[in-house]
């Protein structure tokens, strides 16, 4: 576990509080269930089902202190309270491609909330390092693992 801050934005919060309670409400006790039906099967020291559900259960207790772990270091981060035209946490960045005359629209969230299909990415992911900081109509070069790529930012919103 860390000391760092962990960065989340409300949406993030609560998706990493609804996980913790799902495991805590339903995987959990499952899991509980799953261990006494393997135990009534008789001798443990060879029984698959028995062994599984033990490794289950650790994997659900490492979860556990991992999500409790995250939502104790979170940095709440509400993006409707931001402003301005420089590109932080939580912005929502469209971007031009000026090799391509692509536009793509991405917002920068947490680790956890990224998810590149529905334009999330993570804070700590390369292309929104290298547009962090940055103002709209900056021009950007990204050193993408297929080469450079060179974007200019048209929009930087907060909702």
């Amino acid at each position: 576990m860390s000391n760092d801050r962990y960065f989340v934005t409300v949406r993030g919060v609560e998706q990493l509080r609804e996980r913790l309670r799902h495991i805590k409400e339903v995987e959990r006790p499952q899991n509980v269930r799953d261990i006494e039906e393997a135990r009534a099967h008789g001798d443990i020291s060879e029984n698959a089902e028995y062994h599984a559900a033990k490794e289950r259960q650790a994997f659900i207790d490492g979860t556990i202190r991992e999500l409790e772990d995250k939502l104790g270091r979170a940095s709440i981060i509400d993006p409707a309270t931001l402003n301005g035209s420089r590109v932080v946490f939580g912005a929502t960045v469209t971007m031009l491609n000026i090799e391509t005359d692509e536009e793509s629209t991405y917002q920068i969230v947490g680790v956890d909330e990224a998810d590149t299909k529905a334009g999330r990415i993570s804070y700590e992911s390369p292309l929104a390092r290298a547009f962090i900081g940055k103002e709209e109509g900056d021009e950007v070069t990204f050193k993408a693992p297929g080469g450079a790529r060179n974007y200019e930012i048209l929009k930087v919103e907060f909702r």
